[in-house]
């Protein structure tokens, strides 16, 4: 019965051979669904101009024969629960319908299949089809008022999280319809840009609107930040451009003197590069390391697309410095330790660029330097000279939330020498200040606890 439902769907024509039949079978047949011979099976009721035979019995031998009889024939040919002898495999199935959804662990693992199928099940709303008939409803109209292929993907990606598909798949599908022909209206053809925090480094750090923006996205422009795991979720045919740019440890390992290459002209690059794109009507995500308002130039961005009049869309992530404090089980405030943070760039202070060093080393807050690594040393000495003690504990998160995550704890006195030991040389942030010694102690309290159960 479980096979028969699928072929009855697809209006097949169904002959079914068995000894005993079950009453369901018996209605299907009743209803002309199908015919039934009663009778054992004997080969020669395969031949070649059937489309596909499926042995679903646990009679002995009965499933050999079915398969022998249909390779000979040319016959797809399915034994239940017999991989070996199948030449074709049913899949376990989400029914959406008219959306279907297929899933299959090519006959290893057909109770994993059903797992599978069961988890997405739980994803996929049960009218998820009503957007199908949404979609059947509007085609004609669509297409010849959106001529081009690129404005309909985008018209229906916008379809399908507005409030028409809210109205389809509660059922009012005349709403719905007028709902986006009201969305078709006012399409204007104009581009737009988003600019996505990809997150600290863990692709599942990212948020929901993120991803989903990757997943629309006509254009995808990365950093070298952005894990490459997140471009995976993104349209097949979406443009891929990488405009990571080379920074100082890149410039130090390749043995230039330059400690950057001109970077406000590469950025004019990326801003210009942004505008063209989303001036052809496409929509344009930036993906950024971290978050794009922090340290990310997302500001010189929106501004450069606010001159031409080119919408901007803004989504958060989750920062290098929070998710990497997180990860390392640093609180950036504690109100015992640290009633303030602060955030600087590594270029910035290592070179003395408007920097107030009293303010830095202040007692009671929590300092964050990013891009810290080159000037690691003389970061850490001017802290010392102005004012805060060289035991103020201190410590640098190579590629934080990653698997090849990195942490080296120390103090302004020592946090350099340890760092260059190690052989640190990925993307890293600093953090000085009473928070950063917590991990040390939260490890000395689980030991006294365990010390204390033991005994």
């Amino acid at each position: 019965m479980r096979k028969l439902r699928w072929l009855v769907r697809a209006e097949a024509k169904i002959k079914v051979i068995a000894p005993e039949v079950d009453p369901e079978i018996q209605k299907l047949r009743d209803a002309g669904k199908l015919t039934i011979e009663k009778s054992l099976f004997y080969s020669e009721a395969v031949t070649a101009s059937l489309a596909l035979v499926i042995s679903a019995t646990n009679a002995t031998n009965v499933s050999e024969e079915v398969s022998a009889a249909a390779m000979e024939q040319g016959v797809l040919v399915n034994c239940v629960d017999r991989t070996e002898l199948c030449t074709v495999i049913f899949p376990a199935i989400i029914d959406r319908f008219p959306i279907l959804v297929a899933v299959s662990s090519m006959g290893r693992s057909p109770t994993l299949s059903r797992s599978v199928r069961g988890w997405i099940e739980l994803r996929l709303p049960k009218t998820l089809g009503q957007l199908a008939e949404l979609a059947g409803r509007l085609r004609s109209e669509v297409k010849i008022k959106l001529p081009s292929i690129d404005a309909r993907k985008a018209f229906w990606e916008e379809v399908f999280v507005s409030k028409a598909a809210d109205e389809a798949m509660y059922g009012s599908m005349d709403a719905a319809v007028v709902e986006a022909e009201k969305m078709m209206a006012s399409i204007s053809g104009d581009g737009s840009i988003v600019l996505v925090g990809a997150g600290p480094g863990d692709p599942e750090l990212i948020t929901l609107k993120g991803l989903r923006a990757i997943q629309s996205a006509d254009v995808l422009m990365y950093d070298k930040l952005a894990n490459p795991a997140l471009l995976e979720y993104a349209r097949r045919d979406v443009e891929l451009i990488d405009v990571g740019k080379k920074g100082p440890r890149e410039a130090v390992k390749e043995g230039s003197d330059a400690a950057r290459p001109s970077g406000t002209i590469l950025q004019q690059e990326i801003n210009q590069t942004l505008i063209n794109q989303a001036l052809k009507g496409k929509k344009v995500v930036r993906l950024k390391g971290g978050d794009s308002f922090i340290f990310g130039r997302g500001g010189e961005e929106l501004l450069a697309a606010a001159e031409q009049g080119i919408a901007v869309e803004i989504i958060p992530g989750i920062t290098a410095a929070m998710g990497g404090a997180s990860y390392a089980g640093i609180p950036l405030t504690h109100r015992h330790m640290s009633q303030s943070v602060r955030f600087v760039t590594g270029h910035s202070v290592e070179h003395g660029a408007n920097v107030d060093w009293l303010e830095l080393a202040k007692p009671e807050q929590t300092l964050v330097v990013y891009m810290g690594l080159v000037g690691i040393e003389k970061i850490l000495q001017r802290l010392v000279g102005a004012g805060l003690s060289s035991k103020t504990p201190a410590v640098l998160l190579e590629n934080t939330t990653l698997l090849n995550h990195r942490e080296v704890f120390g103090t302004l006195e020592d946090l350099a020498d340890k760092v260059r030991k190690e052989g640190i040389d990925g993307p890293s942030t600093i953090i000085v200040g009473e928070v950063a010694g917590i991990p040390a102690k939260v490890k000395e309290l689980y030991a006294l606890a365990r010390t204390s159960k033991d005994s």
